[in-house]
């Protein structure tokens, strides 16, 4: 049974100070076959207005998926690297995830997730990143 849920992520370059950028938003949360699900709606303010996301979490998995004007899937396992194409208004981009860490501590109520890890963007230099889901049913 889905809940209703406040859905916080911030999302950090660790190397610059100022760029933390934070959305609080509206959404569902649900348990189904073992995973954990957040569902929501993102805004003008993510860029990405027209776009449903889709999180998926497990204690050592964590899958995000976006769908409408953009379009595509992050990975997130400890140590693995993970290759995906994003489709946005702008155009197709290449991403590539090297996930450092990641830690879970999700109940029935929500809970939080911490990924840590390199984001490289058609081939540019790595962003050290830093991504932090809070989610409260």
């Amino acid at each position: 049974m889905s809940k209703r849920a406040i859905i916080t992520i911030v999302s950090k370059q660790k190397d610059l100070e100022d760029d933390a950028i934070e959305v609080v938003t509206p959404g569902e949360f649900y348990i189904e076959d073992n995973y954990y699900y957040a569902v929501y709606d993102e805004t003008e303010l993510s860029g990405m207005e027209g776009t449903k996301t889709k999180i998926r979490i497990s204690e050592n998995d964590f899958l995000l998926t976006r769908t409408g004007t953009t379009t595509g899937d992050m990975r997130f396992i400890k140590g693995n690297k993970d290759k995906t194409i994003y489709s946005t208004p702008y155009g197709v981009i290449e991403i590539s995830i090297n996930t450092k860490d990641l830690i879970v501590n999700m109940n029935d109520n929500g809970g939080e997730v911490i990924i840590n890890y390199d984001m490289i963007i058609a081939g540019q230099s790595p962003q050290k990143t830093e991504l932090k889901i809070n989610i409260k049913a």
